[in-house]
């Protein structure tokens, strides 16, 4: 008499089997840790990348690795990296980084501010911090351009080279950080032309191959997360485009990210900066799965900085949107409530880790010749000179098209972020998702406040949206990870064109 034969699980059964039984059994209570899909318990839930990589197991107990194909273009991404400044948070904290710099053996800085930050507690404190330390020199550079452009980073590398740093240290918002981290990588390579690195097509979009120097980055506003990044933007003035240069070797060294630094931003800077924060999270949460993502990178370094969504960044990216859209009406009504500047400025940090390396899509692709193209509107509240279309108003103006038009692609994620908003989507139909969330962020915009009501108010006519489609298309680099939008060129012109005809007017 033969017994039965039971085969016993190999070794990835085994992993995958306990993978499920710790997910779904011991859920974690930590958002830096916790499965996104645990806490919305909905028709609409999620199903995660555990769950997929058990299915593929034990359907047959071979791995999902990409399938391979004879064109190397057309290989599917397989892996994803995670990149991030290490991140320094609390009231005060500023006054440590003499102690910083001075440990890391400096002795040589180069502080890369603006004019109106040079002026406010951050570089009084910051001065302080540097004075305390005898051995180590510093110089400031106070000429930031506000949104900059490819001139004004020229300019500030001119000043970097002869000074020759040993390390930078910047304080401000956005522009301020992108200028430094700039500064330093030219400094590093001071043979190469100013395309060589900046982003494909428009420049070579050469990878970052040297260690550059040590980069310390104290943001005063709470918007870009760029403290956070390898990422660099500014205009491209000969173009009407905004570009930039991602490299994960960019990203600064440290991120010391104090609240009382952002106390002094005016009311419409809060507004704008905490709408960068806002697409940044929608944007991450939404873009393509990493794994669909192509080509295949033939040599790690040749991975992009913005992947495609994936399980680490969707927990930064979604904790991000919930913290946004709870605190920052509050930090833009009251400039007294500190709970609310300080969560504002841990959500523009979460959603840079988020973003950082899941990437952004339509919203940042589109908003680039937004601003760029720029006929002279100023956004009230901006102490500047010239005409300004904020990055954070550039990009939300969009949102409810873009993500309307998205939802296709992964409703249940619309959903989820819908949800965000506070809105029941218990009883909503799955095809009604873009619908639903594009609402939503038009209620939270109006809600907010001081923000135009589509591209109209900005000055822009349907006229103008063949040159904003134009401006549009060579931003490949976002564009890749748009979720729906068609890979034919003239079906590509003709949906962008659609997007910025219905972001007319809200």
């Amino acid at each position: 008499m033969s017994g039965a034969i039971r085969a016993l699980p190999n070794r990835a059964t085994k992993a995958a089997s306990l993978l499920r039984t710790i997910q779904y059994t011991h859920p974690p209570n930590c958002p830096c840790h916790s499965n996104p899909g645990h806490h919305h318990h909905t028709q609409h839930q999620q199903r995660t990348q555990v769950t997929r990589f058990a299915d593929r197991v034990q359907n047959g107990g071979k791995r999902g690795y990409a399938t391979p194909t004879q064109d190397p273009s057309k290989l599917k991404e397989y892996a994803f990296e995670m990149a991030a400044s290490s991140i320094r948070f609390g009231p005060g904290v500023t006054r440590e980084v003499g102690m910083d710099l001075s440990n890391m053996g400096v002795r040589k800085v180069a502080v890369v501010t603006d004019k109106t930050v040079d002026q406010l507690q951050a570089m009084k404190a910051v001065r302080e911090a540097l004075d305390s330390q005898p051995g180590i020199e510093y110089q400031v550079f106070n000429q930031v351009k506000i949104e900059p452009k490819d001139y004004s980073i020229k300019e500030a590398i001119a000043w970097t080279l002869p000074y020759n740093p040993d390390a930078f240290l910047a304080v401000g918002g956005g522009s301020v950080i992108d200028t430094a981290k700039l500064m330093n990588l030219y400094s590093s390579y001071p043979e190469a032309n100013f395309m060589d690195f900046v982003n494909a097509p428009l420049g070579l979009g050469r990878p970052i191959d040297r260690k550059l120097k040590p980069l310390i980055a104290i943001p005063t506003t709470a918007g870009t997360g760029s403290e956070t990044t390898g990422t660099a933007i500014f205009d491209l003035a000969s173009r009407k485009a905004k570009t930039g240069i991602a490299h994960r070797n960019l990203k600064p060294t440290l991120g010391i990210c104090d609240p009382l630094n952002t106390a002094t931003m005016p009311s419409a800077v809060k507004a704008a900066s905490g709408l960068d924060v806002l697409c940044h999270s929608l944007e991450s949460w939404t873009a393509i799965p990493y794994y669909e993502r192509t080509p295949r990178p033939t040599n790690p370094i040749l991975r992009p900085a913005y992947q495609g969504s994936n399980p680490i960044s969707d927990i930064f990216s979604l904790s991000a949107l919930r913290s946004t859209v709870k605190y920052l009406p509050r930090a833009v009504r009251d400039p007294e409530d500190t709970e609310a500047q300080s969560e504002m400025l841990l959500a523009a940090t979460l959603a840079g880790v988020g973003f950082g390396n899941a990437g952004v899509h339509l919203c940042h692709g589109m908003s680039y010749p937004i601003s760029g193209q720029n006929k002279g509107y100023k956004h009230a509240g901006y102490d500047v000179n010239d005409p300004i279309i904020p990055h954070g108003v550039s990009v939300a103006v969009t949102a409810p098209a873009v993500f309307k038009f998205t939802a296709a692609s992964n409703p249940d994620r619309h959903l989820q972020a819908a949800e965000a908003f506070g809105v029941d989507v218990s009883n909503v139909k799955r095809e009604s998702a873009g619908e639903v969330l594009g609402e939503a962020i038009k209620k939270f915009l109006e809600e907010l406040g001081d923000q135009p009501r589509g591209l109209g108010e900005l000055g822009f006519e349907r006229k103008d949206i063949e040159g904003l489609v134009e401006g549009t298309i060579p931003q490949a680099r976002v564009l890749v990870l748009a979720p729906g939008l068609a890979k034919e060129l003239e079906q590509e012109r003709e949906e962008l064109g659609q997007l910025f005809e219905e972001s007319l007017k809200h």
